[in-house]
C-alpha cells in the first residue's frame, strides 16, 4: 500500500544550499518511493542559538510502500552521507536534517518515531513550505494547515 508522505530538509553547515538539492534527489531515490512535489527552497534563522548560520529549508511529498519505520532508516542513511551526527545538541547546527513531517493520516509516537512531527504546527520553515505542495492539507487531526498559518509569523523568512 502507498502513502503520502511529507519529509522537512534542513541544513546550515559547508554549502547548505547545494546539501538540500542533492537530498531531495536522494529521497526520489529511495526504493519504492516517488517524489510528488516539492516546496520553494527558503533561507530561515535558526531554532535555538542565535550563533549559527541561517537554514536552507525546503519540504518534499513522496508517495511511499515504506513503512515508516523504513523511511525513517532510509531517510538516517541520507543524513549519515551528508556528515550528520547525533550528537545530542537541541536546535544546534546541522550539515542536513530529515524530519518526517507527515506519513499519510497516520499517528505515530513510539520510541523513534513522532509523527505527525511534534514542531510542525509552530514552524513557518515547515508550515509554508508544505503549503506550496498542497494548500488544502488537514493534518490528521482535523485542523486545516492553511488555518494554522494564519496564526504564523513568516519571520524574515525569503524565498529563493
Amino acid at each position: 500500500m502507498s502513502h503520502l508522505v511529507y519529509i522537512g530538509l534542513g541544513a546550515n553547515l559547508n554549502d547548505p544550499l547545494t546539501t538540500v538539492r542533492t537530498a531531495i534527489d536522494e529521497l526520489a531515490q529511495i526504493t519504492n518511493t516517488q517524489l510528488v512535489g516539492r516546496s520553494r527552497i527558503y533561507i530561515s534563522k535558526p531554532m535555538g542559538p542565535a550563533d549559527q548560520p541561517d537554514y536552507v529549508n525546503a519540504v518534499v511529498a513522496l508517495q511511499t510502500e515504506l513503512s515508516p519505520h523504513e523511511l525513517y532508516s532510509a531517510t538516517s542513511n541520507i543524513e549519515q552521507i551528508h556528515g550528520r551526527t547525533r550528537d545530542g545538541a537541541h536546535w544546534g547546527p546541522r550539515t542536513l536534517d530529515l524530519d518526517i513531517l507527515l506519513y499519510g493520516n497516520q499517528q505515530i509516537d513510539d520510541e523513534t518515531l513522532t509523527i505527525p512531527h511534534y514542531g510542525l504546527t509552530e514552524r513557518e520553515f515547515v508550515v509554508y513550505p508544505i503549503l506550496d505542495i498542497d494548500s488544502e492539507l488537514v493534518l490528521p487531526c482535523g485542523t486545516k494547515l492553511q488555518d494554522l498559518a494564519t496564526n504564523l509569523p513568516f519571520n524574515d523568512m525569503k524565498a529563493i
